[in-house]
């Protein structure tokens, strides 16, 4: 069978295929509840034939949001909500999946299509936090730094966010860390310049790792996104990223999510198609644990190719499946595959 369209097992949860709906920010949630929209929008991935639908950057706490319009799934009564998106994912083949996560020094911004830019306090916005207290470009507020104390509470968000998760019906987990958020500000050179116990860079992401497997089953995979290199000079680097997933894996993380950048506004980040499948190769290969592959993946040959040379074990598309709902039953087609259709769209196919 053409490697894309193979299943792949981890843990005790089988993927009907390789091809997975990435995280994408919808900013259409209300006090961190889901909507109709994301209903339709994860919902109509799943019928399309995805293997993983990944709901959505979903906040651990309130000031975690990117935007006041972000989703969230920081206190119970969440969890109603979001199980009847999990249950309807489930029920069309899928595996239902959740990112959770924190936006720190990033948060309180107005949605891109209202300008992108951070919303003073005065207006609606909150203020923001990070490792230390340096703001991501230099017009924007200062973040306040975190105290140890604050640290561990974060801790404890994001494993009770994943206990949520679990109650809502999810079948897989995945923290993230990447695109200059607050796991990744923790661990790059360029925002974190503490001096205590958190000056090492890996600690914070690992202790969340730890807490989340804590309470996240055996059975179930947990993913964790990591931004692979910051494009900057003296910042993060795709080695440091192959020593972190060794150190995730030992605490029982499954499959890194290898994608980049976000920790600067100067970085240039060299765009071209598949430009960042290289940091799932290199981690795969040198780190020893699955990844998934993503960055302008927007054709079925493309993404099966990244599988047939084992270079990820998963392609996660965003862009092409915003485009196309139906991307992996239009692959299975292209591709020379029969397709699997639902039955009331079955004389379509």
């Amino acid at each position: 069978m053409t490697p894309l369209l193979t299943p792949l097992t981890i843990r005790d949860i089988t993927l009907r295929n390789r091809i997975g709906v990435s995280p994408m920010c919808q900013y259409s949630a209300e006090d961190g509840f889901p909507t109709d929209w994301h209903f339709v929008h994860l919902g109509s991935r799943a019928v399309g034939g995805a293997g993983l639908v990944m709901v959505e950057a979903t906040a651990v706490e309130p000031r975690g949001r990117i935007s006041q319009w972000d989703a969230g799934i920081w206190k119970d009564e969440h969890i109603a909500a979001w199980a009847r998106i999990a249950s309807f994912v489930r029920g069309q083949g899928a595996v239902a999946g959740i990112q959770i996560a924190h936006a720190g020094r990033k948060a309180s911004v107005r949605r891109p299509w209202e300008g992108g830019g951070p919303i003073p306090q005065a207006e609606g916005g909150w203020q923001t936090v990070a490792p230390s207290a340096i703001p991501f470009a230099a017009t924007d507020p200062v973040p306040h730094e975190l105290t140890v104390e604050e640290i561990s509470g974060l801790i404890e968000g994001f494993r009770a966010a994943a206990r949520r998760a679990l109650e809502a019906g999810f079948q897989v987990v995945e923290i993230h860390g990447a695109h200059g958020y607050l796991i990744h500000e923790f661990l790059s050179p360029l925002s974190n310049h503490r001096t205590d116990a958190y000056s090492d860079r890996f600690r914070f992401a690992l202790e969340v790792a730890e807490a989340v497997r804590a309470v996240w089953p055996e059975r179930l995979p947990l993913f964790f996104r990591a931004s692979a290199t910051d494009w900057m000079e003296g910042g993060w680097t795709p080695e440091e990223t192959v020593e972190l997933a060794r150190r995730l894996g030992k605490l029982g993380v499954d499959l890194i999510d290898c994608s980049s950048g976000g920790t600067s506004p100067h970085a240039k980040v060299p765009m071209a198609p598949g430009y960042q499948v290289e940091f799932a190769e290199k981690v795969r290969k040198e780190a020893g644990i699955a990844t998934a592959a993503v960055g302008l993946i927007t054709t079925p040959e493309q993404a099966n190719a990244i599988v047939a040379d084992g270079r990820a074990d998963l392609v996660l598309l965003a862009r092409e499946f915003l485009r196309d709902p139906y991307f992996a039953m239009h692959a299975a087609k292209a591709l020379g595959e029969k397709v699997s259709a639902p039955p009331q769209y079955a004389r379509a196919w």
